[in-house]
């Protein structure tokens, strides 16, 4: 189970970190992921790890959101500088299972409103 939080209205070129604690241990998964579904809009990728130290992130995103883990907490964090109103998103987090490299899991949106 993953519980995400940290969403909320905040104003263009603010911040926000977003937190994805999971139930289990994530110390043995690769993939874990923050996407996010705007209205009328697919959902998107916006910043993984990928194990190994390995990142992706949205070309939209790149020197803004920060991805990265605390493995003692089990929990996954999405640090989101610079906000823009095109930020604006449902933001889910995933993890794959231990191993993979796609997400399995995943967590209930968390709203992200980014005002201009």
């Amino acid at each position: 189970q993953l519980q995400a939080s940290g969403g909320g209205l905040v104003q263009a070129g603010g911040s926000l970190r977003l937190s994805c604690a999971a139930s289990r241990s994530i110390f043995s998964i690769n993939f874990m992921g923050w996407y996010r579904q705007a209205s009328g809009k697919q959902r998107e990728l916006v910043a993984a790890l990928t194990g190994v130290g390995g990142t992706r992130y949205a070309d939209s995103v790149k020197g803004r959101f920060t991805i990265s883990r605390d493995n003692a907490k089990n929990t996954v964090y999405l640090q989101m500088n610079s906000l823009k109103p095109e930020d604006t998103a449902v933001y889910y987090c995933a993890v794959g299972s231990p191993g993979a490299a796609a997400p399995t899991y995943w967590g209930q949106g968390t709203q992200v409103t980014v005002s201009s």
